[in-house]
């Protein structure tokens, strides 16, 4: 028989999921793959229903319907401040999971080089590797999980034609600063680079921190791959509704992947999610609430534990240190946490390129009944470990 594709070799199936699986199996609470258990906004689920009766049901245009392009180029006009086409500076894509895999192939050619911070989403190596890519991992130094200005312009120096920013950070949470955002800024245009942004958690972010899009930056527009989505803004992460804006050269090879990759995105699903993109700004100033209360209630409830972590600035992840527990490996005390305690979450080494066994990731978008109960099972981690 033929061989295989070696290049899979580069990494495993997603443990993330793989949690979700495990969370299953011993019903523990999921606290691992990221998604809420409460339900998206009503005007959202009687838009869904009312487009189930009405349609469409068929293909849309490839790279999104126009009404929900133009929808998305308002909304993100007032929070990026840029002026966008939708004709020209947009493409619809299946979740942002498929705008990162289609800014990637647009923008790298095999063989060329890709920065990623690291800690990462588990995601990053695996489209640089299949877009036949070489990743450089970056450092983010703890304990504020900055990174050393040197290192990462060695990255450049080695060759990087992009750089990988997830902000606000998953699985860190980190938000990065303005100083920290121009230091980028200044050495893509050095080394004539581009920058892949993920920003899904744009709308979480926590005080005193502020989310600032790099397109935004002076002079960024032309060199940014902005990929978002409506999943966790909306709590539809089941929707696949994601987006990639950039400069009409780039989306113009983003169309083209993205038309021989999925087709287009699910044409009901785009009419219903008008409604979403069409909330004000109340709308944005509660959902900071909601998550701002919801870390508070997690994080109180593991410092009453006696667990150390690392306090998230947005997003709604939160790495937790389990050093004292002198477990071999985060995977093995992942799966005895999901099995003897009843809670799921992600080993930490999942997110670093080096080998790091001594931190695991919970997430808080769940509802407060729900995370009072996993605080609860919680209490009791000393018994098991």
């Amino acid at each position: 028989m033929p061989k295989l594709s070696t290049r899979l070799d580069w990494f495993s199936e997603s443990i993330i999921r793989k949690m979700t699986r495990i969370a299953n199996q011993y019903d523990a609470i999921n606290l691992s793959q990221g998604f809420p258990d409460f339900d998206p906004p009503q005007e959202l689920i009687e838009a869904l229903k009312k487009t189930a009766d009405e349609g469409p049901h068929q293909y849309e245009i490839t790279w999104g319907s126009p009404l929900f392009r133009e929808a998305v180029a308002k909304k993100q006009e007032r929070f990026m401040n840029i002026k966008l086409n939708p004709d020209e500076n947009i493409v619809v894509t299946c979740g942002s999971t498929e705008a990162m895999m289609a800014a990637m192939m647009s923008v790298c050619e095999a063989g060329e080089k890709v920065a990623i911070f690291s800690p990462f989403y588990e995601n990053y190596a695996a489209d640089t590797v299949l877009c036949g890519a070489i990743p450089i991992y970056v450092p983010l130094n703890p304990p504020e999980f900055t990174f050393n200005k040197d290192e990462l312009e060695n990255a450049f120096k080695e060759g990087a034609k992009a750089l990988i920013l997830c902000n606000p950070s998953n699985p860190l949470g980190k938000v990065f600063t303005r100083d920290e955002l121009m230091f980028i800024s200044e050495l893509v245009t050095k080394y004539d680079a581009f920058v892949i942004t993920d920003e899904v958690y744009e709308h979480i972010v926590y005080e005193p921190s502020k989310h600032i899009y790099f397109a935004s930056l002076p002079g960024m527009f032309e060199r940014t791959i902005s990929c978002s989505s409506l999943s966790k803004t909306y709590s539809i992460t089941g929707w696949r509704l994601g987006y990639v804006i950039g400069p009409k050269n780039v989306i113009d090879n983003c169309k083209k992947v993205h038309d021989f990759l999925t087709v287009g995105a699910a044409a009901p699903l785009q009419k219903a999610a008008l409604a979403g993109l069409a909330f004000g700004d109340d709308y944005y100033r509660e959902l900071t609430s909601l998550y701002t209360e919801k870390r508070e209630l997690f994080l109180k409830g593991l410092d009453s534990i006696g667990l150390k972590y690392h306090k998230p600035e947005g997003a709604y992840y939160v790495m937790v240190d389990i050093s004292e527990f002198g477990i071999k490996t985060d995977v093995e005390f992942a799966k005895r946490l999901a099995e003897n305690v009843g809670v799921a979450a992600v080993p930490g080494s999942s997110f670093f390129k080096d080998d790091v066994n001594n931190y695991v990731r919970f997430h808080f978008a769940k509802k407060k009944e729900t995370l009072e109960k996993a605080l609860e099972r919680l209490q009791n981690i000393r018994k098991f470990f």
